[in-house]
């Protein structure tokens, strides 16, 4: 009998997961608690901004024409129980307010709110990212007959429906061979497509995704790291990390300096790492993780101060101030912790006229921060400015004309936070460029 699959927690994680299971052939049912999201993805429209996810939400979606029926949603659990024989939890795990430690309320509501209807021989299966020793505990609110696994995500934001449906690696914590047998079952397809399939227990699986995000932080806050030396000494980053990357045991991804990481995972994950690791007594291992968090968020000051030596060194007020970019990375529409937007809102704070655009998270932004300056356009945000920051490093922005934005600039002058404009072709048209970690000129 083919499994049936639920999903609970329709955010970006579970949407992009239900549809990928549905893309495989399941059947599958999707659950969240919020009426809107639900009415949203029922007529095929996905919440956020996620490259290729809607058309293949669409493809999925019983009642849309044209789609293949597989793919529901609701919001009651003992239906969800009743219907599904593996339950894949997708909730968001948040820091706590005022803590570096994850918030595990949603996690914790879910299981609560499914255990009570779960079927003899139902296997749930774990893909939030939790503190260590968390699935142990969850294994123990379920009732007998019921399992437990815990299956990591390791979506990249921009490239989810990829990552989902072709992985580089699945990673299945599991205490039975049973649990064990039901998700090769699942992942069947992209296993016979070559995808490693590394079997643990609950604590290593649980672990992956946190040391994948704190390594990648670790390499992010390196350069950058490295970036404030070659200030200091008069060295170019960007030849400096050219040269690292061609030595295979370092890599050249994640070695791009400028303002440094945010997002929804990477920030929160290192900080509730290290509260974790606290808690377990080993929190000497992750003293280092202090200073990765550390050299990050210097970095957005340091593009604040490189702004106000742009505009005279002295005051932002009455200074016009561009900023071409407010989602955290491109291909996304997510602003959480974005460092584009904490710096616009620094400088903005300061006194400065800030006006910002981005392709894709201008609604998001405007909720966020309602006092900044928007505009529709990256001509229409330049125009008159004092000073142009690129701090999201979308493709749109790579191809701008330099001579055309520079018609309509009030002063020629751009900082790239994020090293990844051609000097050389922003010069040529009359620009004083700047970026970080490297020579003025």
């Amino acid at each position: 009998m083919a499994l049936k699959i639920t999903v609970i927690g329709t955010g970006y994680l579970g949407a992009t997961h239900a549809a990928a299971m549905a893309e495989l052939g399941f059947e599958v049912l999707g659950l969240d608690v919020v009426p809107e999201k639900i009415e949203m993805l029922t007529r095929g429209e996905v919440p956020m901004y996620e490259p290729g996810l809607e058309e293949l939400l669409r493809r999925h979606v019983a009642g849309i024409e044209g789609s293949s029926g597989r793919l529901r949603f609701t919001m009651d659990f003992a239906e969800a129980a009743a219907f599904g024989d593996v339950h894949f939890v997708c909730v968001n795990t948040p820091q706590k307010h005022g803590e570096y430690a994850c918030d595990m309320s949603y996690v914790d509501a879910a299981f609560a709110s499914l255990a009570p209807h779960l079927k003899p021989g139902a296997l749930v299966v774990g893909k939030s990212t939790v503190p260590v020793g968390s699935a142990q505990r969850l294994a123990a609110l379920l009732p007998e007959g019921a399992e437990l696994a815990w299956n990591p995500e390791f979506l990249r934001e921009g490239f989810a429906v990829n990552d989902t449906l072709h992985p580089d690696r699945i990673v299945v914590g599991v205490d039975s061979e049973r649990a064990e047998k039901l998700l090769r079952d699942v992942y069947a397809k992209p296993v016979t497509e070559g995808a490693p399939f590394v079997v643990t227990d609950f604590p290593t699986a649980e672990l992956v995704k946190t040391a994948a995000n704190s390594f990648l932080a670790t390499k992010i806050s390196f350069i950058n790291a490295m970036a404030e030396v070659c200030e200091a000494a008069g060295g170019d980053v960007v030849k400096l990390a050219e040269a690292l990357g061609y030595d295979d045991r370092i890599g050249a991804k994640f070695l791009r300096a400028g303002i440094g990481f945010g997002g929804g995972c990477l920030p929160k994950d290192i900080r509730a790492f290290m509260a974790r690791a606290g808690e377990l007594g080993a929190d000497q291992a992750l003293t280092f993780l202090r200073e990765v968090d550390s050299i990050n968020m210097r970095r957005r000051g340091h593009m604040v101060e490189l702004a106000r030596e742009a505009v005279g060194g002295g005051s932002f007020l009455g200074k016009r101030v561009a900023v071409l970019g407010a989602t955290f990375k491109p291909d996304s529409d997510d602003v959480r912790d974005s460092p584009a937007l904490n710096v616009a809102g620094q400088i903005h704070l300061q006194g400065g006229q800030v006006t910002v655009y981005d392709p894709k998270g201008m609604d998001n932004a405007r909720r966020l921060f309602p006092t900044l300056g928007y505009a529709a356009s990256a001509e229409e945000a330049v125009r008159g400015a004092d000073v142009v920051l690129h701090l999201t490093e979308w493709r749109e922005f790579r191809d701008l004309d330099p001579e055309a934005l520079g018609a309509v600039a009030g002063h020629r002058v751009l900082l790239d936070g994020r090293n990844a404009l051609d000097p050389e072709r922003w010069r040529a048209a009359g620009w004083t460029y700047r970026a970080m970690g490297r020579p003025a000129a």
